[in-house]
């Protein structure tokens, strides 16, 4: 028996616009039929990011966070930066590369080039 990863969800102030501002960087839809403080985003592919408003942020570091791929890195990463988001370090290791951005709500994703 094994388990399937159904979806990543996010704690976060706003539901409604971090849920609205995932779908419009991953070109996904926002679904309709949940409950007021919560938001899933239909991303292309099937997989699903859950937004679930709380009171008070999640303290410290992400434990898990989202790696996207993008044709281009640095001219998505300048697209990312126009709509909202921080970024956070550059990174090279054994020549791989990668950018740690945050949404804006601070939670950390890293784009590639793929």
């Amino acid at each position: 028996m094994t388990i399937k990863v159904e979806m990543v969800t996010f704690d976060c102030r706003d539901a409604h616009a971090l849920a609205d501002w995932w779908a419009r960087q991953t070109g996904g839809e926002v679904e309709a039929g949940f409950e007021e403080g919560f938001r899933v985003v239909a991303l292309p592919g099937g997989f699903l990011l859950g937004f679930q408003q709380v009171s008070e942020p999640t303290p410290g570091k992400n434990k898990i966070h989202l790696d996207v791929q993008a044709e281009s890195r640095d001219l998505e990463v300048d697209r990312l930066l126009a709509e909202g988001a921080l970024e956070v370090a550059r990174h090279e290791q054994a020549g791989f590369a990668w950018v740690t951005l945050a949404d804006p709500e601070g939670n950390l994703f890293d784009v590639v080039e793929g």
